[in-house]
């Protein structure tokens, strides 16, 4: 009987899988983190209405002359004030978008390293289970012919 031929035994040689979120705190930039906090904070509810409030109290200051007219009716102070903020606003949250696709393309490429370690050691467990349904079987063939007495050796 010949003995069952099995792979090597597979050794793990790639390296650690990556954390995406330890990947892109690394290369974080001042401008970019303050960008991410500009755009957490105008896109919040919080900033929504404080910033609602804070135009009314403008309108109703402005309308009334409690304090007096700084800015009549239209408001084109409080137009300027809103342009310049969606000036600066708007290309600040465009940063930090670019950030979070580029973050994204990171971990796409980090799950496709995953995948092709995956595939390999997957091809290598079904190398073994193949090698291991060989031996099963030829254990089975001798079992049988142990219980039939018919081994094929000649008995001195």
């Amino acid at each position: 009987m010949r003995l069952p031929a099995f792979p090597p035994p597979y050794r793990h040689e790639h390296g650690p899988i990556k954390n995406v979120n330890e990947v892109v705190k690394e290369q974080l930039t001042l401008g970019q983190r303050a960008a991410d906090w500009i755009a957490a904070k105008v896109g919040s509810w919080q900033f929504i209405i404080g910033q609602s409030a804070l135009l009314t109290l403008w309108a109703i200051l402005n309308v009334t002359a409690w304090v007096r007219h700084w800015d009549p009716y239209p408001f084109i102070l409080m137009n300027l004030v809103l342009s310049l903020q969606a000036a600066y606003t708007a290309p600040m949250i465009m940063m930090s978008q670019n950030r979070k696709a580029e973050r994204d393309r990171i971990e796409a490429h980090i799950d496709y390293e995953v995948n092709q370690k995956a595939e390999t050691e997957i091809r290598v467990i079904l190398e073994n289970l193949e090698a291991q349904n060989v031996a099963i079987a030829e254990i089975h063939k001798l079992i049988a012919e142990l219980r039939t007495g018919n081994t094929g050796e000649s008995s001195l």
